[in-house]
């Protein structure tokens, strides 16, 4: 279950994005969002569980895991949504409405493509989002003051910076093999400078802008958390579910804020039913 390959190609206004897609052709499309500083690859199992009933289009954005990281790139959480808009209509999904299921910053990106460029869904299922001022770890927060500072750590002392820092995302811990996977892109020439890159460019206050736009959601919608998120505090998800329309809101106890790896089995479940 560690093993994940994207096997398909898109040139975005962005770079190179890597995506694959699962299940039969003709099922119901559901689409998969991750966040930072993840990948797809956080998404493996629960992507290939849903595959038996819709097909599920997962990618990692321009910037993260295997697709694209340049110096210059602009990886900021609104082009992301001009990316992921984009990526809809190449995958012809722009009228079909997928279900989308949304983490960390991807539901930022969900969020801002439904609200701002106007992307359909038929349902919306974000998983622990980064949506309202409040979000991120102190360790995130830190990173954001000073990137420049942390790019010129030698590359032993990243490794084990982004290794403490992604473990953290889990409550019980995390497999060490998923948690290789998981920091290793970040890890080569590219990887390192893209880490703080991607931190610079986000910034805390960059999803602000659309705490006044909540009440548009027109989707039917789920706001799931970990009870145990260290990053986002799960007062957050109770404050989101009041702001959009007849949101439904669930907490995952005993998971932390990659719920996918804390409570994949029960995330799974509660998503199929949602979707379904």
């Amino acid at each position: 279950m560690t093993q994940w390959q994207l096997n398909r190609t898109y040139r975005s206004t962005s770079g190179e994005v890597r995506w694959t897609a699962l299940g039969e052709d003709g099922a119901p499309p559901l689409v998969l969002l991750h966040g930072t500083p993840f990948s797809s690859y956080v998404w493996r199992g629960v992507a290939r569980a849903l595959s038996a009933r819709f097909r599920v289009h997962a990618w990692d954005m321009p910037g993260y895991g295997a697709s694209a990281q340049a110096a210059g790139q602009d990886v900021s959480l609104r082009k992301q949504a001009e990316v992921f808009t984009e990526l809809l209509a190449h995958w012809g999904l722009t009228a079909q409405e997928p279900t989308v299921v949304a983490h960390d910053f991807g539901g930022y990106v969900a969020l801002r493509a439904h609200l701002a460029h106007g992307a359909r869904y038929r349902r919306l299922a974000l998983v622990g989002p980064t949506a309202l001022p409040g979000w991120g770890s102190a360790t995130y927060r830190l990173l954001g003051e000073h990137p420049d500072v942390f790019a010129q750590l030698p590359t032993a002392l990243h490794r084990a910076l982004v290794t403490e820092y992604i473990s953290s995302a889990s409550s019980p811990g995390l497999h060490p093999s998923v948690l290789e996977q998981l920091v290793a892109p970040w890890c080569t020439q590219e990887g390192q400078p893209a880490f703080y890159r991607q931190i610079e460019q986000n910034g805390l206050l960059s999803t602000a802008d659309l705490k006044e736009e909540y009440g548009k959601v027109s989707v039917p919608t789920l706001v799931s958390w970990g009870a145990e998120d260290a990053w986002n505090p799960v007062a957050l998800a109770h404050d989101l579910a009041a702001l959009i329309p007849d949101a439904r809101l669930h907490l995952f106890e005993g998971a932390g804020h990659l719920v996918q790896e804390d409570a994949p089995a029960e995330l799974t479940a509660v998503l199929g039913a949602f979707a379904a």
